[in-house]
């Protein structure tokens, strides 16, 4: 999945003193009764002066139903930190210490934090998005080719979204093309809005640039760094781009998108503060889907068994279901690495990605793979043009809810560019071809809109209804490509049970559906 880094270090907020959290937040775990009295922690704390010869680090705590804002950040002064910004909605503060004993020392005032953990492990090093391989480019010449291959009604394009055929969206649009009143936050790398097929589309109120943890809506932050990824302007095209006569279509060519930026400069790291902040600033802006394309560093799973792990899980689940409480779905990628998320067990050798792996053995019941794996959020794996998953793309028995076309380069089309991966919008006005679970999440999103478009009145759980009932059921294989191209079989690896398959989950996404 993707992952995007920190940028410029921002100046810790001033939290009001009279913000306070209360116990009708029934969501916030209550404090246990063996729990020490809040006076004779702080007196303790202050014997000592905080330790600050570590390196500087961010932080989630988790508060009780009866801790308050005002204590939590006197107990992360005098632990030796800063609070950078804190969500009363939700009772999640974030915080930068160099205290090596931080977390211990809050974990210790179990009156007031629930739960608090590092969001990172050491200094930070680049890693992968969550498309498979490298942006092919779209050359003039080929270009050229599409155009004089487009038919009456079809954008310059068209004729190499094998993608929008798959799932019927450009007959959805003879129909409708979405509304105006819908918005999807795509939370990535950023967007080019300058894109002009997007710049259309494009809903720069509901845009911001979340990295660090607070967001920053200054003209054109949400944008992709100079240096940094075009994943996210490549999602944004799948999901919004118009029919306008210039380039591509999006699966809702009528919706708005906006661009969170929760991604850092150099790395492209998705940090648990970043991310909080994004569904934060989506549910507070109105945004009606959120598209998640990426994984959560450091860790690929996020173990509740760990206590820096369990304190990410907890923040990123209050903060999905404050947002689907505002009324947001949230769709999110499967992965890329081929695993059975239902199975018992999976060796993952790459977290942290942010220092040195350590290989473990993980149970996926147990540590989560975050946004994907956490409740609520729509879990889609992906296609390729001859409805086979792509080799790519991680699965799982109960796990996945549906799927969409993400691309794969062993299913290839009948197109002008005889090219199975997902063409769409590139930074600085170009087109390029992606292939990934990151690419079929947008699809989803995309239908979603189309959803919401034709039901404004839907909640987050009726469209997720909607999305799952309406899809095309797909019964497992014979056989699979595997990342070689060889077909493989395929009985093995997926299951079939209460109407699902681990491959598919409930089937592949449908957009005509969805309109009528």
């Amino acid at each position: 999945m993707a992952h995007l880094g920190t940028g410029r270090r921002r100046r810790a907020l001033a939290v009001p003193a009279g913000l306070a959290l209360t116990a009708s937040l029934a969501f916030l775990p209550s404090v246990a009764a063996s729990a020490a009295p809040l006076g004779n922690t702080a007196d303790s704390a202050a014997a000592a002066k905080p330790d600050t010869s570590g390196p500087k680090l961010s932080y989630v705590a988790n508060l009780t139903a009866y801790g308050t804002v005002k204590q939590a950040k006197k107990a992360v002064e005098r632990a030796g930190g800063t609070v950078v910004i804190a969500y009363e909605q939700i009772g999640v503060v974030v915080a930068h210490s160099q205290n090596p004993e931080f977390a211990k020392q809050l974990r210790g005032q179990r009156s007031l934090f629930v739960s608090v953990g590092a969001t990172r492990t050491a200094p930070l090093t680049a890693v992968q998005t969550t498309e498979e391989g490298t942006t092919q480019k779209l050359s003039a010449a080929d270009a050229a080719k599409a155009a004089a291959s487009a038919t009456e009604g079809q954008e310059p394009l068209e004729s190499n979204q094998w993608d929008l055929r798959a799932i019927k969206a450009d007959e959805a649009h003879k129909i409708n093309d979405g509304s105006r009143n819908v918005t999807v936050g795509v939370i990535d790398t950023g967007v080019d809005d300058t894109h002009p097929d997007l710049a259309a589309n494009f809903s720069a109120s509901q845009s911001a640039n979340c990295v660090g943890g607070v967001a920053d809506t200054t003209e054109g932050a949400w944008r992709p760094y100079a240096d940094g990824s075009d994943h996210g302007t490549h999602v944004a095209g799948t999901i919004a781009a118009p029919r306008n006569g210039i380039g591509v279509s999006g699966v809702a060519p009528g919706v708005k998108v906006a661009a969170i930026k929760v991604s850092e400069p150099a790395t492209s790291l998705f940090y648990t503060e970043a991310v909080v902040c994004g569904f934060m600033f989506a549910a507070e802006k109105g945004i009606e889907v959120t598209n998640n394309s990426y994984y959560v560093d450091p860790w690929m799973f996020n173990c509740k068994t760990d206590d820096d792990q369990k304190a990410l899980v907890e923040s990123l689940t209050r903060a999905s279901r404050y947002a689907e409480r505002k009324g947001v779905l949230n769709v999110a990628a499967a992965g890329n690495s081929n695993w059975d998320l239902s199975a018992d067990s999976i060796l993952d050798d790459t977290s942290p990605d942010d220092a040195t792996p350590v290989p473990r053995t993980i149970d996926p019941k147990v540590c989560l793979d975050l946004p994907t794996q956490l409740p609520g959020v729509v879990t889609v794996s992906a296609t390729g043009d001859k409805g086979f998953r792509s080799y790519y793309s991680s699965y799982g028995l109960g796990v996945v809810d549906v799927s969409a076309p993400g691309g794969d380069k062993w299913q290839v089309p009948a197109t002008p560019d005889a090219n199975g991966r997902v063409l769409s919008t590139l930074p600085g006005g170009g087109y390029g071809y992606k292939q990934g679970t990151s690419m079929a999440t947008p699809h989803v999103a995309g239908v979603a809109a189309l959803l919401k478009s034709k039901h404004p009145g839907a909640t987050p759980s009726q469209l997720q209804a909607m999305l799952k009932g309406q899809a095309v059921k797909t019964a497992c294989p014979a056989q699979v490509y595997d990342a070689t191209g060889a077909l493989i079989d395929a009985s093995t690896t997926c299951e079939s049970k209460w109407g699902q398959t681990g491959y598919y989950g409930y089937g592949v996404v449908d957009a005509l559906k969805a309109v009528k």
